[in-house]
């Protein structure tokens, strides 16, 4: 009886101890905030893994994360240029502060959860990938981008005008940081140092009158070459609040082909559009139209109200197969058409590597079947996914064309910005075929370059041609072009010289005293969404030749200067990392997201991989 008793009462006992292991092991949410120990500072994009259960996450906008572990686990915080740290998880609340390490720059780098060498990575290179975040991708680079001629200086003498389309694609920023964060430098033809510069905001003044733009311009010395002017012209459009923007007839056009795979592909690419969806009001509507080796039509549309059912056809979807990227654009422009709202916001999501391979597939293909779509009256938007295959070359293409914008998401905090926290500007056009044209006072300037929008210029003539497409502006979207200007007077070895023609003779420039010291005078040209006939704009600048210029202003210039550095440009002048950080930090106090300071940290990689590239 008691040895009965005595059982009873071990069983018991054991029990007791297996259900407290099971509750000690309890899994819980952990969350928390990561800060720069310095300045305390929200870090973006800091990976965070459970060593024990190897899961991940990454830092939002704010620095804040979200992981599952159990009391005891240990949790890794990774960043570039940060030392890593490492914490026992005690509660369900864990913020860290993270110490910069300089040492580590020119070392190593952070690749989402795991660290590589960046002396291993010479030559052709295989894309090695996250292991939470990305799937391991041992395909090599086949990745392509259109070729780049920089633009160079003209003499006023001989052009006079600089006419170009304007440009808000912040696509080639992201893809620059995706090469960076991987320990690589991007190719230069990646580099389109105008999205670099557009892919932050600057704080413009805001259209009053009844034009939905307006022109800001300012002037300062040029960092990398102190005998020369720096001139920004901005552009702010006019804000509408996102429950007043009207309602959206939306068609995502997913690719989901072979090559869109894997975690940084289509799973991302659901990830991000059901961010949009978390937006959507009962008046917008959303189809969904697939394409792999033919394309089709994966939900009729629906009202943003029934998020649910939308999001579940998101969740559905899977890759395989070849990439009728031609006939999905094809199909998805007729949904849109067939479910036209007046006066809405009309437009194609485009989610794709732009690995097309079946049918209309060609740059030039492409191009002409987007034209021909415009016309319509829907706008496209591209948002570029992937690695080690994007082509890049064919989605700016039909960004460009497309009447819409182009964007790459790297990451879901990139999808995040993009699409929530900068809706309108994506989503909702207020002034379509923006053109702008400079014109140079010969009496105050010799010789002047527009620095990027090389796949942007424009003929002269083309400024007052309402036939000739151009780019678009979203609500409350900024835009700035950078001049590099040489004043009358000063030594110019840009501007060659060219021999007396023997046939006939050049006559020269004579100036006639006009009376004005302005510099420049900035026109720009504009539609309405639904009007066909162009409006003028003009904004005469008298440079004070000081150097009094805002922190945007020195912030913005240290962009240039960095795409200027990432493309080994012949005009870099006396440009290095250290003046592009120097002349950063004098920018940063407009920084609630902290976009700056990530780029600052982007900047101090890519100095640190320079040097690993000349050891």
């Amino acid at each position: 009886m008691r040895t009965n008793q005595f059982r009873a009462i071990m069983l018991v006992l054991l029990m007791a101890v297996i259900c407290l292991g099971t509750m000690n092991a309890q899994t819980i949410t952990v969350t928390g905030i990561v800060t720069d120990a310095a300045d305390g500072t929200s870090i973006t994009g800091c990976s965070v893994v459970n060593n024990r259960s190897k899961s991940g996450a990454i830092t939002d906008v704010n620095g804040r994360y979200s992981i599952q572990a159990q009391k005891g686990d240990v949790l890794l915080f990774r960043f570039i240029g940060y030392k890593e740290e490492k914490r026992v998880v005690k509660s369900a609340k864990l913020d860290v502060k993270m110490k910069t390490d300089d040492v580590a720059l020119e070392e190593c780098v952070v690749v989402g959860y795991g660290t590589m060498k960046t002396k291993a990575m010479t030559g052709a290179y295989v894309a090695v990938c996250p292991t939470a975040m990305y799937d391991m991708d041992t395909r090599m680079n086949t990745e392509e981008y259109d070729r780049i001629q920089e633009n160079g200086f003209k003499s006023v003498a001989d052009t006079p005008l600089s006419t170009f389309s304007i440009d808000v694609d912040p696509a080639s920023y992201s893809n620059m940081r995706r090469f960076i964060n991987r320990g690589e430098l991007p190719p230069a033809d990646a580099i389109r140092t105008e999205e670099l510069v557009n892919y932050f905001s600057y704080d413009y003044p805001k259209p009053t009158g009844n034009d939905p733009v307006k022109i800001t311009v300012e002037a300062g010395t040029c960092t990398w070459n102190t005998a020369h002017r720096l001139v920004r012209i901005g552009l702010k459009a006019k804000e509408i609040p996102t429950e007043q923007l009207p309602a959206s007839n939306l068609v995502f056009l997913i690719d989901i082909s072979g090559s869109m795979w894997g975690a940084n592909r289509l799973d991302l690419v659901k990830s991000s559009l059901k961010l949009l969806v978390n937006n959507l009001r009962n008046k917008d509507k959303v189809a969904i139209v697939t394409y792999a080796g033919s394309a089709g039509v994966k939900l009729e549309a629906t009202s943003g109200g029934d998020k649910q059912k939308i999001r579940e056809a998101i969740d559905e979807l899977t890759a395989g197969g070849s990439t009728a990227g031609g006939a999905g654009i094809h199909l998805a422009y007729q949904i849109a058409k067939k479910n036209f709202i007046s006066d809405g916001n009309n437009r194609i999501i485009l989610c794709s590597d732009g690995d097309f391979n079946v049918g209309v597939s060609s740059a030039e293909g492409l191009e002409q079947l987007i034209e021909k779509e415009r016309k319509s009256g829907v706008h496209l938007t591209v948002l570029g996914y992937g690695m080690g295959n994007y082509k890049d070359k064919k989605i700016q293409v039909l960004a460009e064309k497309g009447n819409g914008n182009h964007a790459y998401i790297d990451n879901l905090q990139e999808a995040n910005r993009v699409l929530v926290g900068e809706f309108g500007a994506t989503l909702h056009t207020v002034a379509k075929d923006v053109k702008l044209q400079v014109e140079f006072n010969p009496s105050q300037v010799q010789a002047y370059r527009l620095i990027g929008y090389e796949s942007r210029l424009l003929k002269d003539e083309d400024f007052n041609n309402d036939a000739k497409d151009a780019g678009d502006m979203g609500a409350g979207h900024t835009v700035t072009a950078f001049y590099e200007v040489i004043p009358a007077g000063v030594k110019n070895e840009y501007v060659g010289k060219v021999d007396d023609l023997k046939y006939q003779k050049k006559e020269k420039m004579t100036l006639k005293p006009t009376g004005s010291d302005e510099l420049l005078t900035v026109k720009l040209r504009y539609k309405a969404p639904d009007k066909d006939v162009s409006r003028k704009m003009e904004l005469p600048f008298v440079d004070n030749k000081g150097d009094s210029v805002s922190s945007d202003f020195r912030f913005a210039s240290a962009v240039a200067m960095f795409g200027q550095l990432l493309r080994d440009s012949d005009f870099k002048g006396t440009a290095d990392y250290d003046k592009v950080i120097k002349l950063a930090k004098q920018g940063v106090n407009n920084d609630e997201r902290g976009y700056r300071r990530e780029f600052i940290r982007l900047v101090e990689a890519a100095k640190g991989l320079e040097k690993t590239s000349k050891n």
